[in-house]
């Protein structure tokens, strides 16, 4: 040390405090008093004092400030840096795992397949449903009518089929299992949901009577059973009867040529399954001659309007599943065409009338994927295309826009209550007048997850609504949020699916389900005792999701109040749709969906 070095010393009593001098750090002397100095002269204190309380004086020199500087600069910049990194990685978007923590998703999916068991029409052998038998072997016979329509589904708690709605669950269904047939091989319930898919095709496939010669003209088959509230008689909506006592006239809504809209749907459910029955070729190829036959007459015909425009094709339907174009379905027809059979001329129709849809769909459904308007699922399909295979020139320009018209679904459902409506706790409101806020809000889920999905399958790891990032993360967890609505974590503590959680609907608005099954045939008018019923349901309608609460998270567990209570076969195929979306996939080291199964037929 220099002699000429300063020396600044300084006392500090207590615990070793570094304290400077003027401008220099250079020593300090610890004084460590144990215990206080006491203020008697009492020689036994005075002698604890001297043993607990000690002075130590030492000297500490630093000679040099600028390492210490440079210590304390050092110092700083490594706890920035980690600062840094930490908030890094808490922004950067993360591999979520796919998961409703408070649910068991299985048990979900399979009770809400259980629903289409007990939907089902026909002969029924070996029913997993134990309150439900033979039904409908009449039908199609009906005055000059001579076909044979046994089987289907009863649309919802009545006893009426209507193909529209059919052919639409039927095309989303196949869509989950060509996506996620992975998940449901490892739920072991692969088998059954195909068996569901080839019921609603075997009956499909009765809908269309192609015509033989000029004379004869071609027909489809739009309803079975009497949807008309107003008529005196006994029917499907007066009568309140379990689907096995029916006795009362079955009539038969018959379609041609014109029947636009129903055709283009009934096309893209056969061509979609196709996909599905790929190990039974001899039936998909059946599937898909059916298909091409229904959307050449749909696309070719002289007069093209909606089914429910003709009265003696779809006038009862209309009051229940009324079809606000055509063309929608056309390019919906067109899109299935394409991945079954591979034609680009199915791709061109699709792309070069997707903008026509667009023109005609109405506002109220801009970005709601359910029955009446496919054009929000058309868009996530073609930017599947775009993404995943990317046909290229010509078809560029119109998937480009598709798949900047899904980013901004995306967006508008990540956005809301700004874009669409929610209810208080968050359940989604994509028609805020309608009593079909469960149906919508799963189908959003859906096509949410299985867009994450398809990005996730080529490593993008979100997208951008402006100037505003979204994540996968954040598109897994809205549709988490709407799956754990639905079961469960809303205001009235109630799963809205029947048979999952400890609370759910018991007076479900359902004729099967709220008459005891207990060999007695009961008739029309002696069916309302258990309509008007206060008690619960005698028969659990596993897996029926109802239609849920209104926009204010209020519900009425009320069998007269359908608009609470009803479930669909429509609704329910979206609630299967996010369940297999949103439910682990059995192997982690592989995409989440099957990339090349919707590519098999595309050379």
């Amino acid at each position: 040390m220099d002699d000429n070095t300063d020396l600044f010393i300084h006392t500090v009593h207590g615990a070793g405090r570094l304290l400077p001098s003027g401008n220099r750090w250079n020593s300090i002397e610890l004084d460590y008093n144990l215990l206080p100095t006491s203020s008697h002269n009492d020689d036994h204190f005075t002698t604890t004092s001297s043993l607990y309380s000690k002075s130590f004086t030492f000297n500490l020199t630093i000679t040099d400030k600028s390492h210490f500087k440079r210590f304390l600069y050092i110092f700083i910049a490594l706890l920035l840096t980690i600062i840094f990194l930490v908030l890094l990685l808490s922004f950067l978007p993360h591999k979520h795992h796919d998961s409703l923590p408070s649910t068991n998703l299985p048990f979900t999916l399979k009770q809400a397949l259980l629903f289409f068991d007990a939907q089902k029409s026909g002969q029924i052998n070996n029913s997993l449903v134990k309150f439900r038998g033979d039904s409908g072997l009449q039908d199609g016979h009906y005055r000059q009518i001579n076909a044979s329509l046994v089987g289907g589904f009863y649309d919802s708690g009545n006893n009426v089929k209507f193909s529209f709605p059919t052919a639409y669950t039927i095309t989303l269904l196949s869509w989950t299992v060509i996506e996620y047939h992975e998940k449901y091989e490892a739920m072991n319930e692969l088998e059954h949901v195909k068996d569901i898919i080839k019921w609603g095709t075997d009956y499909l496939l009765k809908l269309f009577v192609p015509s033989n010669s000029t004379a004869t003209p071609n027909l489809i088959y739009s309803q079975v059973g009497s949807a008309n509230i107003s008529s005196s008689s006994e029917n499907d909506m007066s009568c309140w009867q379990r689907p096995e006592d029916m006795k009362y006239a079955r009539p038969v809504s018959v379609c041609g040529a014109s029947a636009t809209d129903l055709a283009g749907e009934i096309a893209a459910a056969l061509a979609a399954a196709s996909l599905v029955f790929t190990d039974r070729k001899s039936y998909s190829l059946k599937l898909i001659q059916a298909s091409e036959s229904l959307f050449n007459l749909a696309k070719n015909s002289g007069k093209k309007q909606t089914y429910t425009m003709d009265v003696a094709c779809g006038g009862e339907a209309s009051n229940y599943y009324n079809s606000s174009g055509y063309l929608d379905e056309l390019v919906w027809g067109a899109t299935w065409l394409f991945f079954a059979t591979g034609d680009r001329s199915y791709l061109g129709y699709a792309t070069d009338s997707f903008d026509s849809a667009l023109i005609e769909e109405l506002v109220p459904d801009h970005g709601v994927f359910y029955w009446n308007n496919k054009l929000a699922a058309i868009a996530v399909l073609m930017t599947r295309l775009r993404y995943l295979l990317d046909p290229g020139f010509p078809y560029t320009t119109v998937l480009t826009k598709c798949s900047e018209l899904t980013n901004n679904l995306m967006c508008s459902y990540l956005s809301a209550p700004e874009k669409f409506s929610m209810t208080p706790a968050g359940l989604i409101l994509l028609k805020p007048n309608s009593s079909t806020s469960l149906e919508l809000a799963s189908t959003a889920a859906f096509l949410t997850k299985i867009y994450s999905d398809y990005l996730d399958s080529i490593k993008i790891e979100g997208g951008a609504c402006g100037d505003d990032l979204y994540s996968l993360d954040d598109l897994q967890n809205f549709a988490e949020s709407q799956m754990n609505y639905i079961l469960g974590n809303n205001p009235m503590k109630m799963s809205y699916v029947v048979g999952v959680g400890s609370e759910y609907p018991k007076q479900v608005y359902h004729r099967g389900a709220s008459i005891p099954w207990d060999g007695k045939q009961y008739g029309c008018v002696e069916g309302k005792r258990w309509r008007d019923s206060k008690e619960a349901n005698p028969n659990v309608l596993l897996g029926a999701m109802v239609r849920g609460p209104d926009k204010e998270d209020g519900f009425s567990d009320d069998r007269n109040r359908p608009e609470y209570t009803e479930p669909s076969i429509a609704s329910n195929a979206g609630l299967v749709a996010a369940l297999i979306g949103l439910l682990d996939h059995p192997s982690s080291t592989t995409s989440r969906i099957d990339r090349d199964a919707m590519f098999a037929n595309i050379s």
